[in-house]
């Protein structure tokens, strides 16, 4: 199966510039992102995992994520070939659950073709049908207030963690609110989500991440498996039930498909929302007048947060494995290669933004593919642009002289789910 070819170099030289993947990079991937693209359209690198053909421009990126001929189906290799698994994991038990670890995130749905990704999809679209998300607004406004509320006051004004307080927090509670789960839970689900986005987010992931994500998605799944359990004694109006009911007609195998999704969706709804949350609140704060802008007009924010997207988008990269030979720009890809699909560099690809480095929430030049694009494009994306648009909105309304405390916060070491590991601010007064 294509999920377990194995990633080869294909015997060709390097043919992008040789710049270091480092903590510099990590911090600030743009500078590296516009070396690659002037370079040439298609490098081989060995940096990412055991090797793969990069892609940074945004006509190939958006060409990558809409053709079968680049397959999704990519654990196998990922999961299986990480450096010193084979000498690190002796003994059945151990193999085992590595097993079941795979197995899982091969079934989620971001992981899969058609025609099973098109199967879970329209079972999936019907929790994520935009009139429903719509009605979700009041329950996600009344939770950005009570967020809000406790900041409020001497506190706000002595300044707090954004990240910590606010971004962190929301998402986990409204996703955890479409999928049914008890909100106490909520610390559990944000250490497991990390270890997740840590192995998925690592450049080269070692054995240890692999060991750490492997724990918390196990985790993750018995907690699920108890909720299931619930909900088929009695059922209710939630994404859980309704998977159960698509399971129950045929249309989810019982094979684990129904954990997969749930996990994947925790994970999803939780760490790229955080994370466009606090890239969004930075990068308005650091252009002071389009913050203000947005306090004039508030129809602006939905534009805004488009902006964000494209400028500092919270996923830089997603992967797709070659389904049979081809010749591209001039290289051959062999079956099974790995392909880095570079979203944050075509975001910024001058060929398709004017001054694509510059901020500006009154830009009108099409969409992003912060998303992704064609089958595989965000099924979250309604409601993570409507938390994104609601905080916003009503920090920028509560607190209109927020500001930064460090003008130089520190990233997350994450390559492929970029972020804030914290953001400083401080409220000034607040509004009357």
């Amino acid at each position: 199966m294509l999920a377990e070819a194995i990633a080869r170099a294909p015997g060709v030289p390097a043919a992008g510039p040789d710049v270091a993947l480092d903590d510099a990079f990590l911090q600030n991937p743009y500078p590296v992102y516009r070396q690659w693209r002037e370079a040439g359209p298609l490098h081989w690198n060995d940096g990412f995992f055991q090797g793969a053909w990069v892609l940074s421009r945004h006509e190939d990126v958006e060409r990558v994520l809409r053709d079968p001929r680049f397959s999704s189906q990519r654990t196998g290799g990922w999961v299986k070939r990480i450096e010193g698994v084979d000498a690190g994991y002796a003994g059945r038990r151990a193999h085992a659950g590595l097993d079941r670890f795979q197995h899982l995130f091969a079934r989620a749905m971001v992981f899969l073709d058609a025609p099973d990704h098109t199967r879970l999809r329209r079972v999936m679209g019907a929790g994520f049908h935009p009139s429903l998300v719509r009605g979700l607004a009041p329950r996600i406004e009344d939770l950005v207030d009570e967020l809000l509320d406790g900041l409020d006051g001497p506190g706000a004004a002595a300044g707090f963690d954004f990240i910590e307080t606010v971004a962190r927090p929301l998402p986990s509670r409204v996703i955890g609110l479409m999928l049914g789960v008890d909100r106490a839970d909520e610390a559990r689900f944000a250490a497991w989500t990390d270890d997740l986005a840590a192995f998925i987010g690592a450049l080269r992931p070692d054995e240890a991440q692999l060991r750490r994500a492997q724990r918390s998605l196990l985790e993750l799944v018995r907690y699920f498996e108890a909720v299931l359990a619930q909900r088929r004694g009695a059922p209710a109006d939630d994404l859980v039930s309704l998977l159960l009911r698509a399971e129950a007609e045929g249309l989810i195998r019982a094979d684990g498909e129904v954990l997969a999704q749930c996990a994947m969706l925790l994970f999803a709804g939780h760490e790229t929302t955080r994370n466009l949350l606090g890239n969004g609140l930075y990068t308005l704060l650091r252009h002071p007048a389009q913050w203000a802008a947005i306090q004039a007009d508030p129809d602006a924010l939905p534009g805004a947060v488009r902006e964000v997207l494209r400028f500092d988008s919270p996923v830089q990269y997603t992967g797709r494995r070659v389904a049979a030979d081809l010749d591209w720009h001039g290289h051959r890809l062999r079956r099974g290669d790995l392909v880095i699909a570079l979203i944050g560099a075509a975001n910024r690809d001058p060929a398709r933004y004017a001054e694509p480095d510059r901020f500006d929430i009154s830009r009108r030049e099409g969409s992003h593919l912060a998303f992704g694009s064609g089958p595989h494009v965000c099924i979250g994306a309604g409601l993570s642009l409507l938390e994104a648009t609601i905080t916003l909105r009503k920090v920028s309304q509560r607190w209109p002289t927020l500001r930064l405390c460090d003008t130089q916060p520190r990233w997350n070491t994450n390559a492929a789910l970029r972020g804030l590991q914290r953001l400083d601010v401080v409220s000034g007064h607040a509004a009357g």
